[in-house]
């Protein structure tokens, strides 16, 4: 893939990303919901080869965190150490069976919740819905439908 087209399926994924988070929700559907900008961001960092995985990683945190109105950096500094999983295991990711995917969409999931929690019990203590901790297993379900789509969208 060429460094435009690379950059232009940042692009469409990051609004598709932003709009889907954005979708309003009943609570208890809200706050289960995948990691969105994880989800399609794992995507990029598959099928995309750049030098600036990080930079992107942290200006798409950045961005979700101005959007979503929560503790600055927190989205970012997750979202970094999720990219970081991923780009580790990306030739093993690539050719692996959707199940394996799943598996590791499921890690890189848990691995973006532990830094949000924890900055949450830092700042604000232990007034949180515990039902967040379930985000990974959906982010996890949801990784086939979304690779589909963004497969479509790529071509």
């Amino acid at each position: 893939m060429t460094k435009n087209n690379s950059l232009l399926l940042l692009t469409k994924i990051t609004i598709i990303a932003l709009i889907v988070g954005a979708i309003s929700l009943p609570s208890v559907l809200e706050i289960v919901s995948p990691f969105w900008m994880l989800i399609f961001f794992i995507y990029w960092i598959i099928y995309t080869n750049t030098k600036a995985l990080y930079l992107f990683a942290l200006i798409l945190g950045l961005l979700t965190d101005i959007l979503q109105g929560g503790i600055l950096g927190q989205n970012a500094l997750a979202l970094l150490i999720s990219s970081a999983f991923i780009f580790n295991v990306k030739k093993s990711f690539y050719v692996s069976n959707l199940t394996t995917q799943q598996v590791y969409v499921f890690f890189a999931s848990l691995i973006y919740l532990i830094p949000l929690i924890l900055t949450h019990l830092a700042i604000q203590g232990f007034d949180f819905s515990w039902l967040i901790i379930l985000s990974p297993f959906t982010g996890s379900i949801i990784w086939p439908l979304v690779r589909l789509f963004l497969a479509k969208l790529k071509h």
